[in-house]
């Protein structure tokens, strides 16, 4: 309920919750320095702070001491008011020490305060020893080493250090005055974050990581340091995303929220008022808001009491009356930053202007798409689907298959009342990398487009969908993953409905047949292949195949593994902002990020799963 799950996500949002509270002191003037080792197997972490230090007096209530209080018992953190109460804070619930203390195997607690040193050990939320008085120091801070609890989120998981460094890296952007030192002792990595310039410095970074090129010369700025304190800096470039990284309170609002409205109401809003007030405004052509913020790359950060996420991850920000604060110091200081900079304002509305024409013109080559679909299951259909005959699509299913040779044998295969196959010839275009006029060209995907039936673009209507499941069966090797990556990175792309609603599928043919005596067993790669064998009796020698391809599979084999809903195996796709991240590095123009992905996992890579 705390951490989202019990996944990489919120096995990494422990530590997320950990540093947050360092980064409180930060904000709130008492810290400036943080640091962050990983254990040497990555399964257990140290952060340390230069602030106050955790209380360490005994509470006559609970008649315990403090930190044991707050480290022990939920919605009672140290954010709450009090002399020693914070202004603004990465959220107001109490919980966070006291859950990432209840899902740690093991927890130890130095304080530097009032004099002294000071130390105390927990498992999974109980008290393992008495705090203890140390040596006599003048230093004050807090040290905090847990290890997550194996038995909650499994033996394999461990600290991805280049999540931990991309967090640590933001942090610093957002806190000028700050320095992070982190550590990792297995890879040697021993650096500093600090950046003085603040949001100044992340602006250029994340141009730079989008490949993209500003537009104009100079970054529209803004920062209020009165209450509610906010920093915003954006500018527009000659890409087609909309980047906006949104902060409340320090923490990363990856799911946006009413600040993150607020900033895109201000800048639709001034941009408007300067082409009226310029009399600019395009004859014959509607400018829509994602027209105006279109190549628009942005940081917002906002500090508010009393922030309301939704839930503990804090993905999001519901605090309504934030919108209207963003929007109210944001809009009139764009709007007299356009009109004193006249010239980069015209090419701002030029960039406006041409992303609306662009964008007319791909609803005229959608309107064109979705005419040509057709109105019942049966009509204007691509040649090469063999489509199914039952005409409800609750009980259909269409398998996008690699090949002509592959698609003969799903044809075969299939159960031609409710199974439709459609063969896809070579690799299809890389959309991410590609115009909506360029995917409306490319013949194998407008056959898709034609066989979903739901129509692309604004006109997408989600109910004409023709299947209920959509499959994707491709080659169990390299050329076959890669196909696969492209179809993904397409429907995450133009059809991310059809994921949300959990109709995209991934299929798990097999990559081996063994046959041990009177038995078959069916290996989806070399781990399961090794599993089955091992598990065999010892005087039992099995055969075993590999098959090269879905088309050297014969049809009866393809039906009992893959095709027949009883005994197949299928995947169902869901995308969150992590993966929609990730296929934008993957599958974008930028090559270095394809680049540090390889070099990072190139000691992962088995020599017999390399195209040589």
């Amino acid at each position: 309920m705390y951490i989202g799950g019990t996944d990489k996500h919120g096995y990494h949002h422990l530590l997320r919750e950990v540093l947050d509270n360092s980064i409180d002191e930060v904000m709130n003037g008492h810290a400036s320095w943080i640091e962050v080792q990983l254990d040497p197997d990555y399964q257990g972490v140290t952060i340390t702070d230069d602030g106050r230090g955790i209380p360490v007096k005994k509470m006559k209530k609970q008649n315990k001491p403090a930190v044991e209080v707050i480290l022990t018992t939920l919605h009672a953190g140290g954010k709450f008011g009090g002399s020693e109460g914070y202004e603004v804070s990465g959220g107001l619930h109490g919980v966070g020490s006291s859950v990432v203390n209840a899902l740690s195997s093991e927890l130890t607690v130095y304080i530097a305060r009032d004099g002294y040193e000071w130390s105390q050990k927990y498992s999974r939320g109980n008290v393992k020893s008495t705090l203890k008085r140390g040596a006599a120091t003048k230093k004050t801070g807090t040290s905090v080493h847990f290890r997550p609890d194996t038995q909650i989120f499994g033996d394999a998981m461990k600290f991805d250090p280049a999540w931990a460094k991309d967090l640590l890296d933001a942090k610093a952007y957002l806190n000028a005055e700050l320095t992070i030192h982190y550590v990792d002792p297995t890879a040697q990595e021993d650096l500093t974050f600090k950046h003085p310039g603040g949001i100044h410095e992340f602006l250029p970074k994340l141009i730079v990581e989008k490949n993209g090129r500003m537009l104009h010369d100079q970054a529209f700025v803004l920062e209020r340091d009165e209450y509610p304190k906010i920093q915003v800096i954006l500018a527009w470039t000659d890409s087609t995303d909309e980047v906006v990284k949104s902060y409340a309170n320090g923490v990363r609002t990856g799911d946006g929220g009413s600040h993150e409205n607020g900033l895109k109401q201000a800048v639709v809003k001034a941009v408007r008022s300067y082409m009226e007030a310029k009399k600019r405004s395009p004859k014959g052509l509607t400018l829509s808001a994602e027209d105006i913020r279109e190549g628009m790359v942005s940081v917002l950060s906002l500090y508010i009491k009393e922030p309301q996420f939704q839930g503990q991850t804090k993905g999001r920000l519901n605090n309504p009356e934030a919108t209207a604060l963003v929007e109210n110091a944001v809009r009139p200081a764009l709007t007299d930053w356009l009109l004193t900079n006249g010239s980069m304002a015209d090419r701002i509305c030029d960039r406006a202007e041409l992303a609306a024409r662009a964008r007319q013109a791909s609803r005229s080559a959608a309107k064109e798409v979705h005419r040509k679909g057709a109105v019942s299951h049966r009509l204007n259909l691509p040649g090469k689907l063999a489509d199914c005959s039952s005409t409800n699509p609750g009980n259909s299913e269409l398998f996008i298959v690699e090949g002509d040779s592959a698609g003969g044998s799903a044809k075969q295969g299939r159960d031609r009342k409710t199974q439709a196959v459609l063969p896809l010839r070579g690799k299809v275009l890389n959309v991410e990398q590609a115009t909506i006029s360029k995917v409306l060209e490319n013949k194998e995907l407008g056959n898709i487009i034609s066989a979903l039936g739901t129509g692309i673009g604004p006109k997408f209507e989600l109910q004409r969908l023709r299947y209920d499941r959509v499959i994707l069966l491709m080659d169990a090797d390299s050329d076959g993953h890669h196909i696969t990556t492209l179809l993904l990175t397409f429907f995450a792309r133009h059809f991310p409905e059809l994921i949300e609603a959990g109709h995209v599928y991934l299929a798990q043919p097999p990559l081996y047949r063994i046959d041990a005596g009177k038995e078959t067993h069916w290996a989806i790669d070399d781990a399961e292949r090794d599993r089955i064998i091992k598990g065999l009796a010892k005087n039992v020698k099995p055969e075993i195949s590999r098959f090269k391809g879905l088309g050297e599979m014969p049809a009866e084999d393809l039906k009992q593994t893959t095709l027949d809903p009883k005994r197949r195996r299928v995947l169902r796709v869901s995308m969150d902002s992590e993966a929609s991240e990730t296929i934008g590095g993957l599958m974008g123009k930028d090559a270095s990020v394809r680049y540090e992905f390889i070099m990072q996992r190139a000691a992962e890579a088995k020599a017999d799963e390399l195209d040589l």
